[in-house]
């Protein structure tokens, strides 16, 4: 049974359009990220959590423009990448706590940022467009993918941390899943279209490279294996397990630290899944 400690609740002052915890490998501190109006780091302790910094980069306006998501690097813990409607990308260091970079990454509204590597990150966009940036050379970026209907957005990213080859994209009000792999733009290797309503959330396996989760509003949560999308099936490829939920699917996360479990969120309930 989970038992709710006050203490560790806390009133975010705008709807939160992201949260996670501090990516550890080994003993790191107990940091909570979040994205709303703002990036606002927290620490959690003993006590109780409390807001460590809130970044902004727009400190000569008394405006902002809302975060749409973010991504903490796994492989370099002080960076922060996050997604805003204003077409940027905004790579922070959370420990000198300023921008290290801004780049106007879209034509349109950034919804999703993932990271690939040290240096090297992902966007999507309502602009229907993947890209990829690497901080070495900031005026160059490589478009992955592109819609196949002009100016359909493309909603969230993942990026497979097993195997950096691949990312998965969805697509706005579309039932199925676009798989990239990233040696060869454009073509996707794979769509994944057994969902019978639109996809909402995506995560590859923490630890296997592939395998991936997709939900969406047809309350199914599906968990695919890639191994053999190499190789055309007829019909397309079939998820290896499926899960019904209660209703339609908001959000998922497959643990990294946990790998046996899979939290799904709907309507207003949490649940875990033993995979």
């Amino acid at each position: 049974k989970f038992v709710d400690d006050p203490k560790y609740s806390f009133t975010h002052p705008y709807p939160t359009t992201k949260i996670m915890f501090y990516p550890e490998k080994g003993m790191g501190p107990d940091l909570v990220a979040t994205t709303g109006d703002y990036l606002r780091i927290w620490n959690i302790g003993e006590d109780g959590i409390e807001c460590q910094s809130t970044l902004n980069n727009k400190q000569d306006s008394e405006f902002c423009a809302p975060l749409t998501s973010f991504d903490w690097n796994e492989n370099d813990t002080k960076r922060i990448g996050t997604s805003s409607i204003d077409t940027t990308c905004t790579i922070w260091d959370i420990e000198k706590m300023c921008v290290d970079t801004q780049l106007i990454a879209h034509d349109k509204e950034v919804y999703d940022i993932a990271w690939g590597g040290m240096g090297v990150f992902a966007s999507v966009s309502a602009d229907g467009s993947v890209r990829v940036f690497d901080l070495r050379d900031k005026e160059h970026s490589t478009i992955i993918y592109e819609s196949p209907q002009p100016e359909t957005p493309l909603l969230r990213l993942g990026w497979n941390k097993q195997d950096a080859r691949y990312m998965a994209t969805i697509l706005m009000d579309s039932s199925k899943v676009v798989v990239l792999d990233i040696r060869y733009p454009t073509m996707p290797v794979a769509e994944l279209q057994r969902h019978q309503a639109c996809v909402n959330s995506l995560a590859w396996a923490p630890h296997s490279p592939c395998h991936i989760c997709t939900a969406g509003d047809d309350s199914q949560a599906l968990i695919w294996d890639l191994s053999s999308m190499q190789q055309p099936l007829e019909g397309g490829l079939d998820p290896i397990l499926a899960y019904s939920a209660g209703a339609e699917i908001n959000q998922l996360q497959w643990s990294s630290v946990q790998p046996d479990w899979i939290a799904i969120a709907f309507t207003n309930k949490l649940q875990i899944l033993r995979v």
